[in-house]
């Protein structure tokens, strides 16, 4: 194992342990890197990189602490992950979306308030047969957020924000190219509420899994 992965290996176990916990200030980077039978140059490294996907947090002057290690925050590494994917890779993020949006859709439809589904409902019927294109594509994000939203699951929501980024454009080329996109995704749309408003969480299920699989044939097709 590398020096530097050692380190990482060995900070983690600080915090998975409880020993570390969120907010909590690391010692002095000498007395740290005795403990733990590191050099100083190697400790420096792991803190880079734990700094990097915000397991950490330096503040210059005052010292290293860990984060606050909330989902959000931790998942961001994988936001920047996703903005840098390719074209040819955008089929993947469809499948990742067709694995675990519609057990989203099936645990929303057991949890959703009344207030959720009046917000969503509203979405629904917020878009105009003639909208752009753009309006559509900022209109499904927000639908498939809310229906994330739903489950007060935040790991949950955050995962799919940054997958959701990774088919935008997927979604704009469809809608530029495909007749009828508009009233197909609202149609679409409004199954999957209906049966998460009267708690089918199977039926939610296998509306989400046809909305998802439309797309990703559509740009098998087209690819």
């Amino acid at each position: 194992m590398a020096l530097t992965d050692e380190a990482i290996v060995k900070i983690k176990g600080m915090i998975t342990s409880g020993e570390l916990g969120p907010g909590d200030r690391l010692p002095k980077e000498a007395d740290l890197a005795a403990r733990l039978g590191l050099s100083r140059n190697s400790l420096r490294e792991a803190v880079k990189a734990l700094t990097l996907v915000n397991v950490l947090d330096v503040r210059h002057g005052d010292g290293t602490y860990v984060s606050s290690l909330d989902s959000a925050h931790l998942l961001d590494a994988l936001n920047f992950m996703v903005d840098l994917h390719r074209d040819d890779s955008v089929l993947q993020f469809f499948e990742v979306r067709r694995l675990l949006e519609p057990g989203v859709a099936a645990l929303a439809a057991t949890r959703i308030s009344p207030e959720q589904v009046t917000e969503l409902r509203l979405l629904t019927s917020d878009l105009a047969p003639d909208a752009s294109v753009e309006e559509l594509v900022a209109n499904d994000l927000r639908f498939h957020r809310g229906i994330a939203e739903a489950t007060g699951n935040q790991v949950v929501c955050s995962l799919l924000d940054g997958i959701s980024g990774a088919t935008q454009r997927a979604r704009i080329w469809r809608g530029v190219t495909q007749a009828g996109a508009v009233e197909r995704t609202l149609a679409e749309h409004a199954a999957i509420l209906d049966a998460i408003e009267i708690r089918d969480a199977e039926a939610a299920r296998a509306w989400m899994t046809a909305h998802i699989a439309g797309v990703e044939t559509w740009l098998r097709k087209a690819s």
